[in-house]
């Protein structure tokens, strides 16, 4: 088992599966990211890039292969560090498809139709649905429980697919007496950042991301893109910080935020001021980050 050795006995584990979606952006980062660097000193931690479960919408070896080592890379350049916690790529270790399987003769095909996830993806993509998807929540059972985790960091949007991992646990258990300890959640405060159309959560699959690993060319480019209030039309006009995507990242990236915003507010700052500020802030904050990853991928 991949996990450290010199952990406290009486600490508890954590597990947490990232997606290899290569490369994070400062979304992964604020969202995700910096909290498992937070966990590793507070809990047991244990992370896992979840290749396997990319297959059910990556059909490209190269390219998942890729994009996993740069997902390893970004982690460690962002700050997990191996002494204090554990990595692994989901598909080292086979132990954790042979214990889905053996969820599987417990969990009813009906608990895995009624996943929020199965029904949209069915909806939307009637044509590209595979057994992988249906059966997705079983594995993602078996990497959390195979450790015997206790806890699981979650944003309360999926406190859904935590549950159904619980249920699974209560059927084993209970068919083959108390193996399994249910895992519980740890719900983080994290943000949902939004991407550079200021509408919609960062992703990379509509193209509204900043990039923690591009260039500083390509870094300025992306906020110099961003949407900002559009009800502020004139240099003079007030802002509303509350609702500029720019205002509202720069509360992560320097503690000035409140007098930024009242400059905002009192039509002090522009918005293009705003943006190469911001823009700046995010280039020299990841500066050490951007080094450790080019090392890692050279």
């Amino acid at each position: 088992m991949p996990t450290r050795t010199d952990a406290a006995p009486d600490i508890a584990r954590t597990f947490s599966g990232i997606q290899p979606s290569g490369a994070p952006h400062i979304g992964n980062d604020l969202g995700a990211i910096r909290n498992y660097v937070r966990l590793q000193d507070e809990f047991d931690a244990i992370y896992c890039i979840v290749d396997y479960h990319a297959l059910t919408s990556t059909h490209d070896p190269d390219r998942l292969r890729r994009q996993t080592r740069e997902m390893a890379a970004a982690l460690l350049a962002l700050g997990l560090d191996p002494e204090r916690c554990t990595l692994f790529v989901q598909s080292h270790r086979p132990e954790h498809t042979e214990l889905a399987w053996l969820l599987m003769t417990v969990t009813p095909v009906s608990w895995l139709e009624r996943t929020p996830t199965f029904k949209e993806k069915k909806l939307n993509q009637p044509d590209d649905i595979n057994h992988g998807l249906l059966t997705y929540p079983v594995l993602q059972a078996a990497d959390i429980v195979i450790y015997k985790a206790t806890t699981v960091p979650v944003g309360k949007d999926q406190a859904a697919h935590l549950e159904l991992s619980r249920e699974i646990v209560r059927a084993f258990n209970h068919r083959y007496g108390p193996t399994f300890p249910e895992p519980q959640a740890v719900f983080t405060d994290a943000p949902v950042v939004l991407g550079t159309d200021g509408v919609r959560k960062m992703s990379k699959s509509l193209n509204n991301t900043i990039e923690i690993f591009a260039s500083e060319d390509d870094i300025r480019r992306q906020v110099m893109s961003m949407v900002t209030d559009t009800q502020r039309i004139r240099r003079t006009d007030p802002g509303r910080p509350e609702v500029c995507n720019v205002c509202q990242l720069q509360r992560f990236f320097g503690e000035d935020y409140l007098q930024l915003w009242e400059g905002e507010r009192q039509a002090i700052t522009g918005c293009v001021d705003m943006k190469r500020l911001l823009a700046g802030r995010i280039i020299e904050h990841y500066a050490g980050a951007r080094e450790r990853y080019a090392e890692l991928m050279a």
